[in-house]
């Protein structure tokens, strides 16, 4: 059974806000599709229950969210369009070391930095990112690593390790 209570309060929690409704109908199919969702997959995905139902994680998880959306996404959209309007960009692909152990918080990174305008992991290895950047200002992994994937971190961290 391990693992069929977080994802199932995860796919829960996803189904009403997709749905967008808390009627009685919405509420029993939601459960229904649950638990069987938990039992299907949740021992897939989840290695250590107490972790994954850890109420700093999630909290962490919606800060990381509301962040992401609000400060990360809107600066990467203004750099995307200022250089693309100037013409003032140098891309290339650079080096970026991985300072998170985990693979969910590899991903969380990875994709974090894939969603944002301006860049994107070409590959991944255990030490190392490959990133496609928009403006290549420097190529020293760790001063790549403070402009492109540092913020993610710090959250992936909180979050996954």
């Amino acid at each position: 059974m391990k693992g069929v209570v977080p994802t199932a309060t995860l796919t829960f929690i996803t189904y009403l806000i997709f749905t967008g409704s808390a009627s009685p109908f919405d509420l029993v199919t939601g459960i229904i599709v649950a638990i069987s969702v938990g039992l299907l997959i949740g021992r897939y995905l989840v290695q250590n229950d107490t972790k994954a139902m850890n109420p700093t994680r999630w909290l962490w998880t919606v800060i990381y969210f509301i962040w992401y959306m609000l400060v990360a996404e809107t600066k990467s959209h203004v750099d995307v369009m200022v250089r693309t309007i100037t013409g003032k960009y140098e891309p290339g692909i650079v080096k970026v070391p991985i300072g998170v152990k985990t693979d969910y918080a590899k991903t969380l990174v990875a994709n974090s930095i894939t969603n944002t305008p301006g860049t994107v992991v070409v590959d991944l290895d255990d030490k190392y990112m490959y990133v496609n950047w928009i403006n290549v200002t420097t190529e020293d992994p760790e001063k790549v690593k403070g402009e492109i994937s540092a913020d993610f971190e710090k959250f992936a961290k909180r979050i996954f390790e």
